[in-house]
């Protein structure tokens, strides 16, 4: 599942009972996963098991990749859904300093997870635990990794969305819908078990804040539509009879404007505020403001 971990780390995602992750629902996979899976016998498996998703080997590579393109660093708490035996994991804490959690729901994979932490040195600062994805608390992660299938990935979507501004998700190979990437990177992999390009695509997302609606400040209504990390406004003034309209880019708390680098707004205590007074400078922006979200149709 989650961004692979292991030099030879399997993978494995949780069970979900009411996850459309049945036997012939295989047909939404690529062609040469669905390949790989009638010829490894996943689907007799899936037949058997009818909510897993299948085991994948993820190469070291990979691993370092996704941790790098997400910049874990000590501060960060990591968590892997579908964790397998715990490579990622351990690799966070070993080699970039980070605390993590392993989720994963085959007993003896995490046994085997916690057995490796000891040996490596870091079972002080990481965690497995037997337990579902759909049900683990993400609110705690700064970074959360996954190598789930396409499916799995848009179930657990709205969750993500959900978590703290500024957390980074990474997926390895699988996106995320419409949600495109803030950034993705083609790791040469040739040792990589399926599919016929020995490549793999690690993605990186960042989670925007929500800023979605009507925001006021004196004399002025900033209006905002949002998709996923991008916005369009229109901030109208009583004080200009023509409006202002930009769009931009979410980065995190940070809103930019495209072309227009005076302007820039941070999320700060469920306040939108101009995030230095010396760079807005934009005709009709106001040089320092508060905007709160409207409680009713006007300001």
């Amino acid at each position: 599942m989650s961004p692979q971990g292991r030099p030879k780390g399997e993978h494995r995602s949780a069970r979900h009972k009411s996850t459309p992750m049945r036997c012939g629902r295989f047909a939404f996979l690529p062609t040469a996963l669905r390949a790989f899976a009638l010829a490894s016998g996943l689907l007799a498996a899936a037949a058997a098991a009818q909510d897993d998703v299948p085991f994948i080997t993820t190469p070291d590579k990979v691993t370092l990749g996704m941790l790098e393109l997400a910049g874990v660093g000590p501060a960060d708490h990591l968590i892997d859904l579908g964790s397998g035996d715990g490579r990622i994991v351990i690799t966070a804490a070993r080699r970039f300093g980070a605390r993590g959690l392993g989720v994963e729901i085959v007993p003896e994979l995490v046994k085997k997870s916690r057995e490796l932490a000891r040996v490596a040195g870091v079972q002080e600062r990481v965690e497995f635990r037997e337990q579902d994805l759909f049900t683990t608390d993400l609110g705690g992660a700064s970074v959360v990794t996954m190598y789930l299938l396409p499916a799995v990935n848009l179930q657990l979507r709205p969750r993500l969305l959900a978590l703290a501004p500024g957390t980074r998700v990474v997926s390895h190979d699988w996106d995320m819908g419409d949600w495109l990437p803030d950034r993705t990177v083609t790791v040469d992999v040739p040792d990589k078990a399926v599919g016929k390009e020995k490549v793999s695509r690690i993605h990186l997302w960042i989670v925007p804040a929500a800023v979605q609606g009507a925001w006021c400040a004196p004399g002025r209504r900033l209006e905002i539509t949002q998709r996923f990390q991008t916005f369009s406004a229109t901030l109208t003034s009583t004080a200009s009879p023509v409006p202002l309209v930009f769009d931009g880019r979410i980065e995190g708390s940070t809103l930019r404007a495209h072309g227009m680098q005076p302007i820039e707004l941070r999320i700060e205590g469920g306040a939108l505020r101009t995030r230095r007074a010396e760079i807005a400078t934009a005709p009709g922006w106001p040089a320092e403001a508060q905007f709160e979200r409207a409680t009713s149709r006007s300001c």
